[in-house]
């Protein structure tokens, strides 16, 4: 018995305003949504900051904070401290809501988290080639990966030593 997959169309589906890839058999609407990467900005003791250096694509051997793609029936905040643990083998405590960063051009939503490191230890993940703590001058800023990071660094810098604040938004 040979199985074939579904013929997909584009097209706008009744009661919809935007074209959609629908079934030609069942009419099985396949909506492509957004992804959210959730992420954090760790903090150690002494005020130092946690980047991972990238193991894997897109831009490898540039650094980063912790950050990646949720998983299903997680929510943004557990995803950020599961990023935390997986790339950099730290356990994190999650202080508050950082900011909000949407980058339609590549259908994505970051979410960004303060925290702070339970005990100051961290490694390194199988997805980085090294994790290290830097100060704020000390940040190696042309290697940073992504604008999005760059701007939770600058966000986190803006709002260190308040315990509320509006989390920051920005479109990249």
């Amino acid at each position: 018995m040979t199985v074939s997959a579904p013929a997909f169309e584009t097209r706008i589906p009744e009661g919809d305003d935007k074209p959609r890839l629908v079934c030609g058999t069942c009419g099985f609407i396949n909506y492509v949504n957004p992804k959210i990467v959730a992420g954090v900005v760790v903090t150690a003791s002494d005020g130092r900051l946690l980047l991972c250096r990238r193991a894997i694509q897109p831009r490898h051997g540039f650094w980063t904070v912790p950050a990646g793609f949720m998983e299903e029936g997680e929510t943004t905040s557990a995803g950020a401290a599961r990023e935390a643990l997986e790339e950099a083998e730290a356990r994190v405590e999650i202080n508050a809501l950082l900011g909000i960063y949407e980058v339609p051009r590549i259908s994505q939503v970051h979410m960004m988290y303060r925290a702070t490191l339970v005990d100051d230890a961290f490694g390194c993940g199988p997805e980085s080639l090294e994790a290290a703590l830097f100060a704020w001058e000390d940040i190696p800023w042309d290697r940073i990966a992504f604008p999005t990071g760059v701007q939770a660094l600058r966000d986190w810098h803006a709002t260190r030593d308040q315990t509320a604040f509006v989390p920051h938004t920005a479109v990249f």
